[in-house]
């Protein structure tokens, strides 16, 4: 895997329908998504990334330009994602932001610990979930310099 990022998809793991829409929403609503797959279990979450499964026909070199992953999924957690995720020889250069309802202080200290690069707690009123999703975006698509992901490099 070459890993060259060619991709500005954004890759949603999320497995609450109302979450999902809303997150949806919130980028179509601020046009700050590009493409957004969105997968429903931490082990879809695994093949998506790896290109393994129902998602062995998409090309592994294309990788999400960001992942926000909820921690609470079905089949894999979410910190088992992050956790598989990091220890690929890739998956460093992925930014990912666990953007969840958790306020378990062990989540977002394993969180970090596994090397996530932001962690949101999901507010509960729509418009102040939709500045968030707005800042993310703008943050993580719009600003932030990404490290190369070729063959050579880091």
């Amino acid at each position: 895997m070459t890993a060259d990022r060619t991709s500005s998809t954004i890759l949603l793991v999320e497995d609450n329908p109302d979450d999902i829409e809303l997150t949806l929403h919130a980028f179509r609503r601020h046009r700050l998504a590009n493409d957004v797959d969105v997968v429903r279990n931490g082990a879809d979450a695994i093949d998506y990334l790896f290109a393994t499964g129902n998602y062995a026909d998409r090309s592994p070199d294309d990788l999400p330009a960001l992942i926000l992953l909820d921690l609470h999924l079905p089949k894999v957690s979410g910190l088992d994602v992050l956790r598989r995720l990091r220890a690929s020889e890739w998956g460093h250069a992925v930014p990912v932001v666990i953007l969840t309802t958790s306020d378990s202080e062990q989540d977002l200290i394993q969180g970090y610990r596994l090397g996530v690069n932001s962690y949101i707690r999901k507010p509960v009123d729509f418009d102040e979930f939709s500045r968030v999703i707005e800042q993310v975006g703008l943050y993580w698509l719009v600003l932030n310099l990404a490290p190369p992901r070729s063959g050579g490099g880091a």
